[in-house]
């Protein structure tokens, strides 16, 4: 008769993410991952396929969860320079309360793992692409009302927010002050006008 699962997946895979983000990939190992999310090596392997798959899987949810929000604050706000202002709040906010200063689990995947990794590498852009993607879209919709009158391409201006998002992620994890931060976002939005 086969054992029934004493933990719920999602929860562990939760904890996963939150160990992995904080700690990296390589400092996080497998007695970390047992005695982190309170399951056993066996059921490790036995759900999870290891620690390379459960790391894939928590950095799935990661971005999954990230995209949400991003989603979430454009979805509720007419106005898009509002809805930018306010992505950069969140990601300023987040920082400023993150005692551990892990920063953005994506950022850190990128400068922990590659290069070296062909894979991850493709995880990343597909990524990129999606963040970008997103970000297009509420240019393209700023522009269509009028509320946006740059001459700049839609997709170029969505790669450049998505580097200043990026870069804002990582300077915030070094020095998370508030008010340098809201200056920086202020300089890099104005591209906005």
């Amino acid at each position: 008769m086969p054992r029934t699962k004493q933990f719920d997946e999602k929860e562990v895979l939760k904890k996963a993410m939150e160990l992995f983000w904080e700690k990296g990939f390589h400092a996080t190992s497998i007695q970390d991952l047992v005695s982190g999310l309170g399951i056993n090596r066996a059921s490790l392997y036995d759900t999870f396929g290891g620690k390379d798959a459960l790391f894939l899987k928590a950095f799935a949810l990661y971005r999954e969860n990230s995209t949400q929000v991003i989603k979430t604050l454009f979805e509720g706000e007419p106005s898009v320079r509002t809805a930018f202002v306010k992505l950069f709040d969140f990601a300023i906010e987040e920082a400023i309360q993150d005692e551990t200063r892990k920063g953005c689990f994506v950022v850190n995947v990128t400068t922990e793992l590659i290069p070296g990794n062909h894979d991850l590498v493709q995880v990343l852009l597909k990524n990129k692409e999606n963040v970008e993607s997103l970000f297009a879209s509420m240019v393209k919709r700023g522009l269509d009302s009028g509320e946006l009158k740059t001459p700049k391409d839609p997709d170029t201006l969505a790669a450049y927010l998505f580097t200043l998002y990026s870069g804002l992620r990582v300077v915030a994890k070094v020095d998370p002050n508030a008010d340098r931060l809201r200056q920086i976002v202020t300089s890099g939005l104005s591209i906005l006008s």
